[in-house]
């Protein structure tokens, strides 16, 4: 929890050491400065929450900023900057009745199962692991008498004054023996909520956003819900501890705990707490075991009796890699981010498009920034936003605008590589010709191995100079040359779509020569738009055009 606590990152042990071969090769100056831009973005949203309760960035992204500062930490330790400064100092220390331990989260099902096999498959539960903020409560004789955050796992901020306003927090609780001590989630209320279909929705951010202010108004205390994830101080076994939280009101922390005897069963929960309704945002499952030792043994940091195993993020934070370039057809320049792996629910990503080269430039991304990464439509990982910027600044070789347009690059030069592939991609795709056997990579080998130059070379390649290309023998030479043979019967309309003519230009005739004979005034009598009109006419006045149309002409191109 960000708002009033240090959140603890809590690691599976074999992973708390970082490896040298996962530890950037930085020099130790710039370690520190990397170490240290990252300390300060992580200080700065911490004031935002705490003194705001404003959410610059989502809880995942916090958590994996996080995480990473720990392991470039473990890499640098000499350049390391102070520790974050506990957030439970804004609001006030209490000592908690009984440690907050945290959970170990493993990575995987086979983590799992291994957890479970090591206790014998026996007296397991699972939860849900609920997408809110850490509480301790504690109640005597039935009132409640402390309500505090998690803070530091033994000393946390003092909510009590804020729990009276939480009509999810009892004040009274029925059935009660003399000392009660319940640790759970506030939760933000989200009736019918499905995380694989909503995600987290930033429902940790809007309870400790409400729980950063000094008072709580009604509606918002509304919102906020309480889920019971253990009795610390209750009966020893796990069926007495859920019958006494039915007892005292707490029916779904007793619903919502099930037995397990096996990774099938975990899976079966996982995915129906992952896929149907709960009442609030889920980020994984919790496994505990049923007995474990008593609550004044405990300590602040993950036992060995409960782990969590989350789900994979709907938001991801992604290292950028490189920034490459693409050309379209038409000269459009898109940037495209190259990533380290990461994974986004169940997709693996290790590119994305930034969308436009004026979105680039304004968000300025290098090699070694930092961005976030979120599912358009829980289907299509898209750039959100960067999340920080590495403190050395990388040179990118830019394509220039000036140099691309929708008559540029009808051979492969020097700086129009990219272009002129996707002209050839566009001519012999769905859109143009359809070459059986022809996609991206057959276009780029023949470029490469020096059989291609012009848009048109193709045309004139026997299978014999085919055989030369890595990886094509003499059946794929014959499939390749007899598609190149059989785009010369193709019709005028498929070639003129093919060289990338603006569309409803057969409207004015079905021939080369008449199209090409037409002026602007011409083009707006065939009931072309003005701008239209101005591309017809430069497309087929085009010197590099005219001179494919004579080249189809030779070759007999129907219309040509």
């Amino acid at each position: 929890m960000r708002i009033v606590c240090l959140l603890l990152i809590l690691v599976v042990p074999s992973l708390g050491v970082a490896r040298a071969d996962d530890c950037p090769d930085w020099s130790p100056e710039r370690a520190r400065r990397e170490l240290a831009a990252l300390r300060e973005r992580l200080d700065g949203w911490n004031h935002a929450y705490r003194v705001e309760g404003a959410s610059p960035v989502s809880d995942a992204v916090y958590d994996q900023a996080e995480q990473q500062l720990a392991a470039w930490r473990r890499c640098f330790p000499a350049q390391a900057p102070a520790p974050l400064a506990h957030l439970a100092d804004a609001g006030g220390r209490v000592l908690a009745p009984v440690a907050q331990t945290g959970l170990a989260k493993l990575p995987d099902g086979e983590a799992v199962e291994a957890w479970m096999r090591a206790r014998g498959n026996r007296d397991l539960w699972v939860q849900p692991k609920a997408d809110g903020v850490a509480v301790t409560l504690l109640y005597l004789d039935g009132h409640l008498r402390q309500a505090s955050s998690r803070g530091d796992g033994l000393h946390g901020s003092d909510w009590t004054a804020l729990a009276q306003a939480i009509d999810a927090i009892p004040k009274r609780l029925p059935n009660a023996s003399a000392r009660v001590v319940l640790q759970g989630e506030l939760v933000w209320r989200l009736p019918g909520h499905v995380q694989a279909e909503a995600g987290g929705v930033n429902a940790r951010s809007a309870v400790a956003g409400a729980l950063a202010r000094n008072t709580l108004d009604a509606a918002t205390a509304a919102k906020i819900g309480l889920f019971v994830w253990d009795w610390p101080s209750g009966p020893a076994d796990m069926p007495a501890r859920l019958a006494g939280l039915r007892a005292m009101g707490f029916t779904d922390s007793a619903a919502l705990t099930r037995p397990v005897s096996g990774i099938d069963e975990v899976r079966r929960w996982r995915e129906q707490w992952y896929r149907h309704a709960l009442p609030f945002a889920a980020d994984g499952t919790v496994l505990r075991q049923g007995h474990r030792p008593p609550a004044d043994t405990w300590k602040a940091s993950p036992p060995d009796w409960a782990v969590a195993w989350k789900y994979p993020a709907a938001t991801a934070l992604a290292e950028v890699r490189a920034v490459n370039f693409t050309v379209g057809r038409s000269g459009r320049i898109t940037p495209v981010l190259e990533l380290a792996p990461v994974q986004l629910d169940d997709h693996r990503v290790q590119r994305v498009s930034v969308g436009s080269l004026a979105r680039w430039r304004e968000l300025d991304i290098r090699p070694g920034d930092r961005v976030e990464l979120v599912l358009a439509g829980l289907t299509i990982p898209r750039l959100q936003s960067v999340v920080w910027r590495a403190a050395q600044r990388v040179a990118v070789d830019v394509p220039d605008p000036a140099d691309h347009g929708p008559l540029t690059c009808w051979q492969a030069t020097p700086g129009c590589e990219a272009q002129f592939q996707s002209r050839l991609a566009w001519l012999g795709g769905r859109q143009g010709l359809r070459l059986r056997g022809v996609n991206a990579g057959t276009w780029q080998a023949l470029t490469e191995a020096g059989l291609i130059h012009g848009l048109l070379d193709w045309l004139r390649l026997a299978p014999a100079q085919l055989v030369a290309l890595p990886e094509v023998d003499e059946g794929r030479a014959a499939v390749l040359a007899q598609a190149f043979a059989e785009a010369r019967g193709q019709p005028f309309d498929a070639w003129l779509h093919a060289l990338g003519a603006p569309d409803g230009v057969t409207e004015a005739g079905r021939d080369w020569a008449t199209l090409a004979a037409l002026d602007e005034d011409d083009w707006r009598g065939h009931g072309a738009s003005a701008s239209r009109a101005r591309q017809l006419a430069a497309f087929f006045a085009h010197p590099d055009v005219r001179a494919l149309a004579v080249q189809l002409h030779a070759a007999g191109v129907q219309g040509f």
